[in-house]
């Protein structure tokens, strides 16, 4: 049983890829190629994204579960509680622990409108009813928002409920995605003059077309810095330049993230391995000379 935290403990950066279920209609085979494609990546874990109320809940276990035992990946499953009960929680807790699944991102996830009331209000409900439970010795970790949470009025108040979360057993954090590292090393700053001291892995997501970008904004706020949107403007019509412009971009936010101590990266790879190829080609010499540091 490998735990993230202790991953976390002994290396410094992590390297990670994060994929989701295909669609319901759709076979299950797509994505394990996927993952058979990720692992040539030796990344430190992978995680598996988890659908809102549990809409693709057997599949985020079953993905896990080809993950952690059919290629020996060190997964880490997603787990939403909002519209859920506790018994449906604890009944995706006892399926992961049966398929050796240790590592857990504990979420609220998106609100749904007519869904059934939910024992959950918060990702901190979840938090503590994991370490309430007799489940073995899951490793938990938790969502961060290096520009705040969209539904919260502000960064410090996020940061005092994120504080709550590690108080409650997170034992580290994944940040939703950002455009500007000085942004996250502004959030960094505060967290740790709040107390919070578990690792926080950084999520870098690379922008590959103009309408990703529009989605981006509307649903997490993330900012787009001027050295970005210059990127976005010059390239919007052009395809392949902008996809080429996205993967440097990329590549530039990992360097300096790495160059600056980070705990980790975790790239969202959006199920195209060829992308998170050519990032992960982009800084092998990098990712060759932290290793030899260590």
């Amino acid at each position: 049983m490998t735990l993230i935290r202790d991953i976390l403990k002994a290396k410094r950066p992590t390297f990670s890829f994060e994929i989701f279920p295909p669609k319901p209609d759709a076979p299950l085979e797509t994505v394990y190629e996927t993952v058979s494609a990720l692992r040539i990546h030796k990344p430190d874990f992978i995680s598996v994204t988890y659908g809102a109320a549990g809409s693709s809940r057997s599949r985020t276990v079953d993905i896990a579960s080809m993950v952690r035992n059919r290629w020996g990946q060190v997964a880490l499953a997603h787990l939403t509680c909002i519209g859920s009960t506790r018994a449906q929680v604890t009944e995706v807790l006892e399926e992961l622990d049966q398929e050796n699944v240790s590592n857990i991102l504990a979420l609220r996830g998106d609100p749904r409108e007519g869904e059934a009331p939910s024992d959950f209000r918060y990702a901190l409900d979840l938090i503590r009813q994991i370490r309430a439970g007799q489940f073995g010795d899951f490793c938990i970790g938790a969502a961060a928002y290096p520009e705040g949470h969209i539904e919260c009025d502000s960064l410090e108040e996020d940061i005092l409920r994120l504080k709550l979360k590690t108080d409650a057993g997170a034992d580290f954090l994944v940040t939703q995605l950002f455009y500007d590292n000085e942004i996250f090393y502004r959030f960094m700053d505060l967290a740790a003059r709040s107390g919070i001291s578990v690792p926080v892995v950084a999520g870098v997501m690379p922008v590959l077309n103009a309408r990703q970008i529009g989605r981006i904004v509307s649903l997490c706020g993330a900012s787009i810095p001027p050295k970005f949107a210059r990127i976005m403007s010059r390239y919007e019509h052009a395809p392949d330049a902008l996809r080429e412009a996205g993967i440097a971009y990329a590549t530039e936010q990992i360097i300096d993230l790495v160059s600056w101590g980070v705990a980790g990266i975790h790239l969202y790879t959006m199920n195209r391995p060829d992308i998170a190829e050519r990032i992960m080609k982009n800084i092998g010499t990098i990712r060759e000379s932290v290793t030899r540091e260590r």
